[in-house]
């Protein structure tokens, strides 16, 4: 029986790959095999994650500091990914970040801001890098959006922008699956929901309680950890899937399904 997940061979690029979700799936597409580049505006985050993923996987990361809200630097990124991993057969944004602001007290920057790096730069992304999958006739596109883009949070809680960009992540990805169902690539996402990172335990530091209150409002009884999203991206990014396009797998301990 084939091990129905060896991505040996494989070219993925991870946008995002030095935070906590991106992070964890480059170490998962290492781990099965692909060769593997991480993007981010940082240079030195991207670097630290690199490290850390070689130490638990034994694989050399390529990092490429770009910032995915620009068209040039998107396809500076592309080029430069070509170059050291030679043509990329998988994709996959994670990038994004979630400001919190009551919608009337939300300044237009930080809205803007958040559309173009949680929406635009994944629409840049994916168009740049279908170019040499639809010439080769073959890709898979994974992008990362959230529970959010279903259901919103009770009274808000300064969410309402960013569950307003994950729900444009969704659409666009099914809407991209359908554009180039007949070229060869799968574009699918998974939905995480709240997930324990680097970011999530400072705004846990600054609200105590918060941490209990979001658990006891997750069927399974805890929040996410980042690497509960290793195997639904490994799949995805898999033979296996070959016939799932448009969906996303909501890795969230069954938030999906309750009111």
């Amino acid at each position: 029986m084939k091990n129905a997940f060896d991505l040996t061979g494989k070219k993925a690029v991870v946008v995002g790959g030095g935070g906590g979700i991106g992070k964890a799936i480059a170490k998962g597409l290492a781990f099965y095999g692909a060769d593997v580049a991480i993007s981010g505006r940082k240079a030195e985050t991207l670097q630290a994650a690199a490290d850390t993923i070689k130490e638990e996987t034994g694989k050399d990361i390529v990092c490429i500091a770009a910032d995915a809200t620009s068209e040039d630097a998107v396809k500076e990124l592309y080029a430069k990914a070509n170059e050291a991993l030679g043509q990329v057969d998988i994709l996959v944004n994670s990038q994004g970040y979630n400001e919190k602001h009551p919608i009337d007290e939300m300044p237009l920057e930080v809205w803007n801001g958040m559309l173009n790096t949680n929406v635009t730069s994944v629409m840049l992304t994916c168009r740049t890098f279908a170019q040499g999958m639809i010439e080769r006739g073959y890709g898979r596109i994974i992008n990362v959006s959230s529970i959010r883009a279903i259901r919103a949070v009770n009274q808000g809680m300064g969410n309402t922008c960013y569950s307003v960009t994950k729900a444009a992540v969704s659409m666009l990805t099914a809407s991209l699956a359908a554009e180039w169902s007949k070229k060869g690539i799968t574009v699918n996402a998974i939905g995480p929901a709240i997930t324990m990172t680097p970011m999530m335990e400072k705004v846990f530091e600054a609200n105590p309680n918060m941490k209990n209150i979001l658990q006891a409002n997750i069927p399974m009884g805890r929040l996410g950890e980042a690497d509960d999203n290793i195997t639904p991206v490994i799949f995805l990014a898999s033979e296996e899937s070959a016939f799932v396009t448009g969906q996303c797998i909501y890795t969230d301990g069954g938030s999906s399904v309750i009111i």
